[in-house]
């Protein structure tokens, strides 16, 4: 299973690309709405928000339609996402891809970054998430996510709570243990 995902990764192999004809503009607009909870730009501060500035738009656009469609589901982004229409969440995917996202306040201790980056080696993570973790298609930006974010998404993706992912995360996530879930969080939200 981890290889299979690590070829579709490597081979380029992709889901089909959402309407290009996004509206920058629209996107700034309506992503008013999402300032409550993901902060000015898509920098949230809350950690239990991801940040969405910087993130690939792809990853975004999906996202947001399996919230819509109940592949994903949050009882405050669901409801949210239901709202919008393909044109929103192409629109609100490209504006947030667009901003520059401004680093977390986390500092995590040395010994479980390098941990966390020995782990990450260890799995392959960048084969998909790329270099530095900035992400790619719909493979998402981690690189300076909020710590306690991450943690609860490869808690669910070890739990199957989420499931949106392929399988890909999951056959990743399931041999994970809590320690290397910590380590790996302090090793991504670190970078930048």
């Amino acid at each position: 299973m981890r290889a299979c995902a690590v070829f579709l990764c490597m081979s380029g192999i992709m889901w089909p690309l959402a309407d290009a004809r996004a509206d920058a503009e629209a996107g700034k607009t309506k992503a008013q709405t999402c300032v409550a909870c993901h902060g000015p730009m898509g920098n949230s501060t809350d950690p239990q928000y991801p940040v969405l500035a910087g993130q690939t738009a792809r990853y975004m656009f999906l996202q947001l339609k399996d919230f819509k469609e109940g592949r994903r589901k949050d009882p405050r982004m669901s409801p949210m996402a239901a709202k919008l229409s393909k044109d929103d969440m192409q629109n609100l995917a490209d504006y947030f891809a667009a901003q520059k996202p401004v680093p977390v306040d986390f500092k995590a201790d040395g010994v479980a970054v390098e941990a966390g980056r020995k782990k990450s080696a260890a799995e392959l993570c960048t084969t998909c998430h790329l270099g530095n973790f900035s992400g790619q298609n719909e493979i998402p930006r981690v690189a300076g996510q909020h710590y306690q974010y991450i943690v609860k998404q490869l808690q669910d993706f070890r739990s199957r709570t989420r499931t949106n992912d392929g399988g890909n995360m999951g056959s990743v996530a399931r041999n994970l243990t809590d320690d290397d879930i910590r380590n790996l969080a302090s090793y991504v939200a670190n970078l930048q």
